[in-house]
């Protein structure tokens, strides 16, 4: 399975799990003056990655000419969401666990979308494995952070 995966994109997914691993030692083992840097930064890169996600998306749609118009429905929402669940900061509201819950459940959910562009032949098989593996690490990660958030937040 893993080796049907090309060398660079498996070793660079990957290595993408890094900075998340990093930031969650960071919360709960670091001092305690780190935990809210970790957990802000852990927001940041979660909401990144399922951004960057959608332009996959819209990029394998608009290479396609017959791209059937969820797809680019699809490609928006990521951002869109992210967006949504920055709001609560701006508004001294509950945040980040509420939104990095949402955050890590919808980056779990999304090969889902995957599944479908592989039905259709517009995605390779194997970067659908690929998305499976890295979607459900950083969706974990990203619930472990939202858990450090809510237990620790007054």
């Amino acid at each position: 399975m893993l080796e049907d995966i090309p060398k660079a994109p498996r070793l660079l997914g990957i290595a993408g799990l890094l900075p998340p691993v990093f930031l969650a030692l960071a919360a709960l083992f670091g001092p305690p003056e780190w935990q809210w840097s970790a957990l802000a930064i852990a927001y940041a890169y979660a909401a990144l990655i399922f951004s960057f996600l959608g332009g996959i998306w819209w990029g394998l749609a608009a290479s396609h000419k017959d791209a059937p118009g969820w797809i680019y429905i699809a490609a928006v929402l990521p951002s869109l969401i992210a967006l949504v669940t920055y709001v609560p900061w701006i508004l001294g509201l509950s945040w980040p666990g509420p939104s990095m819950l949402l955050l890590g459940l919808c980056i779990m959910l999304s090969p889902l979308v995957d599944q479908r562009l592989v039905a259709a032949g517009m995605e390779s098989a194997w970067l659908l494995t690929l998305r499976w593996i890295l979607s459900l690490g950083l969706g974990l990660l990203t619930l472990t952070m939202a858990a450090i958030a809510l237990v620790s937040t007054p």
